[in-house]
């Protein structure tokens, strides 16, 4: 939990492809939570736009990014309504939320060339004891690279790895690129 501007670290995943984040790009971050990723992107030089639906959240974000003095564009949006118009983005982060029926929608927030770095539980999290057992939130094996087509897939895994001393996750991680001239 954020408080007093800290955050937890990024993802590991987001920090081994941070490099594919660079000034000037325009990033949107779905599902931000408190913003560890967004503000992490905002360092990089990017110009992010955070959307998450809990107000208490944001706030949270963004007192972390004022204390780090980077910008970012927090808005309290419902991912599961309507979205706020905006023009397509470099780069797209979605970390530890998972919307099927919502997919093609961040697929085509990608500009061309477009990059999508994602990371969702796996059902076998459920045995762990921690984090999301509703299916609707897990990922079956070999379900992400079909989530996310037509993009295509740079760099992949499936992994059980060490979140601290006493608990493991399990993890669907990609970083994919809309090709261009793709509808």
């Amino acid at each position: 939990m954020a408080s007093e501007g800290r955050l937890p670290l990024p993802s590991t995943w987001f920090t081994w492809h941070d490099y594919l984040i660079r000034p000037g790009m325009r990033v949107l971050d779905l599902a931000c939570g408190t913003g560890r990723h967004s503000v992490a992107a905002a360092a990089r030089g990017a110009e992010v736009t955070a959307w998450d639906r809990s107000a208490a959240k944001l706030e949270e974000g963004r007192a972390a990014a004022a204390a780090r003095g980077v910008q970012v564009d927090w808005q309290e949006v419902d991912l599961e309504g309507d979205w706020p118009a905006a023009p397509p983005f470099d780069a797209v982060l979605l970390f530890n939320y998972l919307d099927r029926e919502r997919m093609a929608r961040i697929v085509d927030a990608l500009a061309p060339n477009g990059t999508l770095i994602m990371e969702a539980f796996l059902t076998t999290q459920r045995e762990l004891g921690w984090g999301p057992t509703n299916e609707k939130h897990l990922l079956g094996r070999g379900e992400l690279a079909r989530l996310i087509t037509p993009l295509e897939v740079l760099h992949g895994r499936e992994v059980l790895e060490p979140v601290d001393v006493e608990r493991w996750r399990a993890v669907a991680s990609v970083v994919a690129r809309r090709r261009p001239g793709e509808p």
